[in-house]
């Protein structure tokens, strides 16, 4: 028996262990980077709905109360679900959403990711992230409900 590692024509970046090395540290940290983002991007959002309020007569005021998803949902919809299949903050740290059948990863599931994320972090207090303590590929719920995982670029 020979100690050389053979050449897997099956085996992809997904499989190898370190396109997950401090995947959730830096998914942690990117979350943080994109959340000040949309924060800042809820800024000016504030006064569009001010000005529709005033315009409806006290109607689009009622907006403020679902600022923060109005402006969050479309960002991670469109930048997970985007050619770089990552967000600004993902990408700062060197990370991509992957999809494990390999097609690449659209808006309607950028979206669905988004929502499962917050909707099991709502439900279980946000104890839903140490899922990923107990997964091999440090998967979340969401990522395990959709067949996805996040990963360093290759």
């Amino acid at each position: 028996m020979s100690n050389t590692a053979t050449y897997n024509p099956a085996s992809t970046w997904l499989d190898e262990p370190r396109a997950y090395r401090s995947v959730r540290t830096r998914r942690s940290l990117a979350f943080l980077v994109d959340y000040t983002i949309v924060l800042m991007l809820c800024v000016p959002a504030v006064f569009v709905i001010g000005l529709l309020g005033v315009l409806t007569l006290g109607l689009g005021w009622m907006l403020y109360a679902i600022l923060f998803p109005l402006v969050a949902l479309p960002y991670v919809t469109f930048t997970l679900g985007g050619a770089s299949q990552a967000t600004p903050g993902m990408r700062m740290f060197d990370l991509r959403l992957e999809r494990l059948d390999g097609k690449p990863v659209d808006p309607a599931l950028g979206a669905a990711h988004s929502i499962l994320f917050w909707a099991a972090g709502a439900l279980t207090s946000g104890f839903i992230v140490l899922v990923a303590l107990f997964t091999p590929r440090k998967q979340l719920l969401q990522d395990l409900l959709l067949g996805t995982v996040v990963v360093r670029r290759g």
